[in-house]
């Protein structure tokens, strides 16, 4: 056995059992080492306990055992960051597809539906609550 395969072997072992690395952990560490890194420029301390703080919550996290605990702050997490930069990422995407298609909503549902340009009145049926409805493309 090499010294990597021990390695890998006692780094298994004492993860067992342990929650481990997700995405909201590897953004503490991130955003640690970015407070650390103004921090040291600045010459502000603050700053520098502020990113301590974090990487201690994000070592908390990796090494803790409460699994539905991690999983649900990490869903939490996810939501929020997912979230903003999906509506960010499908306004950008209408944006651009502005000339090839008629962006609009359902009257009943509300949710976001597209007609191709220059096809005259249509009935259109939305996908979601099957309300059919006529709409000028």
């Amino acid at each position: 056995m090499s010294f990597l395969d021990k390695l890998r072997a006692g780094i298994q072992r004492v993860m067992a059992g342990r929650h481990g690395a997700d995405e909201m952990s590897l953004a503490l560490l991130i955003a640690g080492l970015a407070l650390s890194i103004i921090g040291s420029l600045t010459r502000l301390g603050l700053l520098s306990i502020v990113s301590l703080a974090l990487y201690v919550y994000a070592i908390f996290r990796i090494f803790s055992r409460d699994h539905q605990k991690r999983y649900a702050e990490n869903q939490k997490y996810l939501s929020i960051v997912h979230g903003s930069s999906g509506s960010a990422r499908q306004f950008f995407v209408r944006l651009k597809n502005m000339r090839k298609y008629k962006y609009f909503k359902c009257p009943q549902c509300h949710s976001r539906l597209r007609l191709p340009r220059k096809v005259g009145e249509v009935t259109v049926t939305c996908g979601k609550c099957h309300h059919a409805f006529k709409q000028k493309a």
